[in-house]
């Protein structure tokens, strides 16, 4: 199959001297007035020694063949700065865990089980249609660790006045409370969607493609004891107060967001200088949709990423059927909140070498097939001898923390079948298709589990993850003609 590449959608600009303003770079040959100016002076005169040299203006080749080599020069540094502030925001992220402590949060203010069907819809929408307004802004800043660096301390904002929040009234807030929290919930995940579209779109720019793996390696597997050894030491003390200590744990929460923030400011990174005119609010939708429509190995991985969305909408239930089959409390919280972490950190130590070496459609092939498994897992520890049951109930987190690791797979996977400049429109159309199914069924979730039984809906869930990982079976493996190449673009092999 002969190479292809996808076109340009920005422009570069450079100084065009005829007009002394910025103008789209133009294809050879360049404008004979920008190439040699003589000054005139009634007569005709040459070049001489006495005329300073003139300074051309640099090629968009040669702009980018230099920052490459920026790029090549400083990713060891750069690999390092995103692992530490991956690894910060784990910790914190840790004491607000989706599948476990957040739900029951909103159980102890008072939230119905359709509210708690909510989070993971709120949690998607964040993370879909904020991303698609955020993709063109992205692309056009110079410099996009500075949307990094703000999404990040951002984000510590709505955990830092849900503590305050908590101390003020120790969660006897009435009937308000639950509703105020899912607000606060929502602007956290839009936040966190355009953090995570600006640290892809980093990841992108500044590792190449051979090397993400080992990013994921060193984020999680360092960050997930970081994460367990500060949750062994605080979490436990903090549960055991009598209003289960939520203040501290989202006190602690927004503190390591803040300081994850600072980390970015240490990237090195070259300017970007792309242009592209501007849009109106609703053809950020139209290029989504235009890149769903012209790439159809695209289109079936947002396919796949929908389907699995379902271990989304399954997250916050784990914790509830644990309490609601087998009687567990919040004593047991912290348990489950290591061993997914750990989890993670095994996982990811795994899946990051494999993914340099053998390709990222491997492991998310594997990641998907295994998470259709832990649904079941969780309904057949159910059905064991109460007693039996309650004591290895803890082993349906362990695979739950592959769930991270196959949501980042598929990510690089998507960062590899794109030419940079196209990174954050593609990585925000996947979070959108990621999200429109969750967002929308999502909160019928809980109620289906309120009108029928926890087993039936996770047995359909388990089926709809399953097909989304027989489906992955018929992508397209973009792994490189170039070993190493920092352009994750490049050709696309077909099996």
């Amino acid at each position: 199959m002969q190479p292809s590449r996808r076109p340009h959608v920005g422009f570069h600009r450079q100084e065009c001297l005829c007009h002394h303003v910025p103008c789209p770079a133009l294809p050879s040959p360049p404008c004979l007035v920008s190439l040699a100016i003589v000054p005139y002076s009634g007569e005709m005169r040459s070049p001489s020694a006495e005329t300073p040299p003139t300074t051309h203006p640099e090629s968009p080749e040669a702009a980018a063949l230099a920052a490459r080599r920026e790029i090549e020069a400083n990713e060891p540094r750069n690999l390092i700065v995103l692992a530490l502030q991956q690894i910060l925001i784990r910790v914190g992220w840790i004491f607000k865990t989706e599948s476990i402590v957040m739900p029951a949060f909103i159980d102890a203010i008072g939230g119905t089980a359709t509210m708690r069907g909510c989070l993971p819809m709120l949690n998607r929408l964040g993370h879909s249609v904020p991303p698609v307004l955020f993709a063109r802004r992205l692309k056009l800043l110079p410099k996009k660790r500075r949307a990094l660096t703000s999404c990040t301390f951002a984000m510590a904002g709505p955990f830092l006045l849900l503590s305050v929040l908590w101390f003020l009234t120790g969660g006897e807030g009435g009937g308000w409370l639950p509703w105020v929290f899912l607000v606060l919930y929502g602007i956290f995940f839009a936040l966190v969607g355009m953090n995570q579209l600006a640290a892809n779109t980093l990841q992108g720019k500044l590792i190449r493609a051979t090397s993400r793996g080992r990013l994921l390696t060193m984020s999680t597997a360092l960050g997930a004891p970081a994460a367990i050894l500060a949750a062994w030491l605080l979490m436990g003390r903090w549960l055991a107060l009598p209003d289960g200590g939520f203040g501290y744990l989202f006190a602690f929460t927004g503190g390591m967001f803040a300081v994850a923030s600072l980390c970015s400011l240490a990237l090195v990174e070259p300017e970007d200088d792309y242009w592209e005119p501007p849009i109106r609010l609703r053809t950020h939708f139209t290029s989504a949709w235009q890149v769903l429509r012209d790439d159809a190995n695209f289109r079936r991985l947002t396919i796949v990423a929908a389907l699995f969305g379902t271990v989304l909408m399954l997250f916050p239930h784990y914790q509830a059927l644990g309490r609601e089959r087998l009687g567990l409390d919040l004593d047991h919280m912290l348990r489950w909140v290591i061993v997914q972490n750990a989890g993670t950190g095994l996982f990811s130590l795994l899946a990051g070498p494999v993914a340099d070496r053998q390709g990222n459609r491997l492991v998310l092939r594997t990641a998907i097939l295994a998470c259709a498994a832990v649904p079941l897992l969780a309904v057949g520890i159910t059905m064991l001898d109460v007693d039996v049951a309650r004591g290895l109930y803890w082993l349906v987190f362990v695979p739950i923390g592959l769930t991270p690791v196959a949501i980042k797979t598929i990510t690089n996977y998507t960062l590899e079948i794109c030419e940079p400049q196209d990174h954050p429109r593609y990585v925000s159309t996947l979070g959108f298709c990621l999200a429109l199914p969750i967002v929308l069924f999502s909160p019928l979730v809980g109620a289906l589990i309120s009108l029928t039984s926890f087993e039936l809906v996770f047995c359909a869930g388990a089926g709809l993850i399953a097909l989304g990982g027989l489906m992955s079976f018929g992508l397209s493996e973009p792994r490189h003609h170039v070993a190493g190449s920092l352009d994750p673009a490049g050709v696309t092999v077909e099996d």
